[in-house]
């Protein structure tokens, strides 16, 4: 199933990763999200940290793999950049950066990870390309909705890595030894119940409202 674009919706979305998602992030989220912005910011902030820590994770586990070591190397020095410029932002704004547990998206999509390579990394690839979709599709879901300074920041956010989802699925087709449309739908149906579904804490990635 794709994503319907809705009248909040920031057009900036490549089609295409409005395509990869199986269904949009739900309204009752976006509503959560600007309740609690100043969570918003902190976990944001935390996601890109996270971002940079797997690009540097998987440069370091597959050294072989000269694309992977390349697209790797880009994202991780994107995602630190972003990282300072929302701390920047909060520190205008008298929010303190603080650790925040996490939700259970990431892990809730990992644990269908395959233990064996090559299929492992393959998975790895496409967990980090479904999270880099939904990232952006949510950055696009709350712009309407945001404050000038946001909104411009979170549109520049959307630009620059609206993308990043296709060199992980570019990758993953690369360096798996059959056809990953399979995989992919397998990983698509447990995000989309990730998402959809109750929990308890906002986070930048949690379902909806308990």
């Amino acid at each position: 199933m794709n994503v319907t674009i809705s009248p909040d919706h920031d057009t900036s979305l490549p089609e295409e990763l409005l395509d990869f998602l199986p269904c949009a992030t739900p309204n009752a989220w976006v509503d959560w999200a600007l309740d609690n912005e100043t969570l918003l910011l902190i976990d944001h902030a935390q996601c890109e940290k996270k971002a940079a820590s797997t690009a540097m994770s998987l440069m370091y586990r597959y050294v072989d793999h000269v694309d992977l070591l390349t697209k790797m190397s880009q994202l991780a020095r994107e995602e630190l950049l972003h990282f300072e410029q929302v701390v920047k932002i909060m520190r205008a704004r008298g929010i303190e950066y603080r650790h925040l547990s996490a939700s259970r998206y990431a892990e809730g999509l990992r644990e269908l990870v395959r233990r064996d390579e090559p299929e492992r990394l393959v998975d790895v690839l496409i967990v980090g390309a479904l999270i880099e979709a939904r990232s952006c599709e949510r950055f696009a879901r709350l712009i309407p909705h945001l404050d000038d300074e946001l909104a411009k920041f979170y549109r520049g956010l959307v630009k620059s890595e609206g993308r990043h989802f296709e060199d992980y699925i570019t990758l993953a087709s690369q360096l798996s030894d059959a056809p990953i449309e399979a995989r992919i739908a397998v990983f698509k149906a447990r995000e989309e119940q990730l998402v959809t579904t109750p929990d308890v804490a906002f986070r930048f990635h949690s379902g909806v409202p308990a």
